[in-house]
Parts: structure tokens; sequence; C-alpha cells
């Protein structure tokens, strides 16, 4: 009864052994992107895809990915934003816990379509293990060659280094993340300048949450038209959604955007005990 994109390795793969993930076509996107494609061919395939950023505003995704490249700047930087603090909300740490590398090969294929060799993952301290399983998969992506120096043995190096929240709900917002990072007092910006422009060190810096990043491998792999002929025209895809409550199944629900909630609640979810 679900569409499974973002999570459609739920169940299929070891988050603790990259083999697994290998082993169902993980970092191909990344190699297709690094020897198939120019950094502007992926920008373009974003926008094509009508992916929009997951983090609740919406924003498209290739919009903001060709205005970070597009900035002059002698660094760039990428940010995962995993402060997920919402009551009741644990999408971002279920796909952490359960598929680390999905959200890692996402962000490297951002980092070498903006011109970007850092990124950077911000978790909050409460998911303990989804930091252990990032750590690991990092390390394994390390050793392997498919980050840090000369990724597929390319001119491309993206390293990925964790920060981890210390519990202020307020760092979920952009730029109190962002200062978070840089050793800041996490305290919330004007904008603009917005992060494309004058982010991390005030260099442009690419922000996505977990979500996004982990739809970017299957828009690379299975080209973006597979990816906008799902959910509604003007916002493609699908999204994941914690079901929590007085219903018969709790859990996570990822389903085509433009689903009923009545859906959700009723068909997915089971419905209320009641039937009210």
């Amino acid at each position: 009864l679900q569409t499974s994109v973002g999570l459609e390795n739920a169940g299929r793969v070891d988050p603790g052994r990259i083999e697994t993930y290998i082993a169902a076509n993980g970092y191909r996107a990344l190699y297709r992107a690094l020897f198939e494609m120019t950094p502007a061919e992926v920008i373009e395939a974003i926008t094509r895809s009508g992916l929009r950023g997951r983090g609740g505003a919406g924003y498209p995704a290739g919009v903001k990915w060709a205005t970070v490249a597009k900035n002059p700047g002698e660094r760039r930087f990428v940010v995962c934003n995993a402060d997920e603090g919402d009551p009741g909300a644990f999408m971002n740490r279920s796909v952490l816990e359960s598929d680390p590398h999905r959200v890692l090969e996402g962000m490297a294929i951002a980092g070498y379509a903006v011109g970007a060799q850092q990124g950077y993952i911000y978790v909050r301290g409460e998911y303990p293990l989804a930091i252990k399983r990032l750590e690991t998969a990092i390390k394994q992506a390390g050793r392997m060659g498919l980050l840090g120096t000369g990724v597929f043995s390319s001119p491309f190096d993206f390293r990925i280094d964790i920060r981890i929240g210390a519990g202020a709900f307020v760092c979920g917002e952009e730029t109190a993340l962002m200062s978070s990072i840089m050793g800041e007092r996490g305290t919330p910006k004007p904008r603009p300048p917005y992060p494309a422009q004058h982010g991390l060190w005030d260099m442009p810096t690419l922000l996505n949450n977990v979500e996004t990043f982990a739809n970017v491998p299957g828009i690379i792999r299975h080209g973006p038209e597979r990816f906008a002929s799902i959910g509604t025209p003007k916002s493609p895809g699908t999204k994941v959604f914690c079901v929590t409550g007085q219903v018969a199944r709790t859990g996570l629900v990822e389903v085509p955007l433009g689903t009923p909630l009545g859906t959700i609640v009723e068909d997915k979810a089971g419905g209320t005990p009641d039937g009210g």
C-alpha cells in the first residue's frame, strides 16, 4: 500500500555493512554522475525531476543547487539537516539508522554538482544509534574510496563530517544550525543573505534535509522522468510520514505527494480503534 522511493532499501540493506548497500545498486548514481554527467547536467536532472525540499518549505531543490553553484566563493559546502525536533517525528532518524549510505551518496552527488569538497551532517544528540551508524558508514565509504580524496579515483574530493547538536530545538532552523556548526551560539539570523549566497564561513552553502538527499541517488540512477511521474505535477515524488497515536498500525508511511490524509489514516494505518 506504499510507494517506496526514499525508503526503497528498508529491510534490504544492513546499515553496518557497505557491501549490502553496494549490492542494492548503492553508489552507482555517484559513479554515473562523476563519469557520465557534468555538474550542470546533474543540476538539470534534479531540476527536471521536480524534487522539492522535504524539510517543510518545499523549495525547488534544482533552483537551490543552481544558485549555490553559480555564486562565487573560495569554497562551497553541503550541509544535511538531521536535527529533527518535532514531537512524534522520526522520519530522518529512521533513514539514517537503516540506510545511512543513501544519504552520504546523495550529499556526494550534490557536492559534485555545486563544486563543494566538504559536507556536514548536523544530527541531534538524541539520536545515538543514527550517529553511530553514520560514523561507521563514513569510515567504510572512505576506506573504499567512495568518500574523501579522489572519489572513485577521479579528481573529485569530498569529505563528510558529523556535527552533533546539544538539544537546542532552534538549531533545526538553517541559520542557527550553521552558526552551531561554526562553533557559535545557535541563534537564527535574518535573511537575506541566504545560505546559498553566504552560508558557512560566509561561503555559498547548500542545505537540504535527510529525506531530500535520500531521493537524489534514485533520481540520478533511474532518471528524473521516473521521479516526476509520481505525485502531483507541482510536487512530484513521495513523502515519508510518521503515523503515531490511536491507530491500528503506527510507523513510517511513504506515499505519493497529493495522497489525502484520510487515505493514510484509514488505509495505511488501519484506522482508529473506535472507527472515529
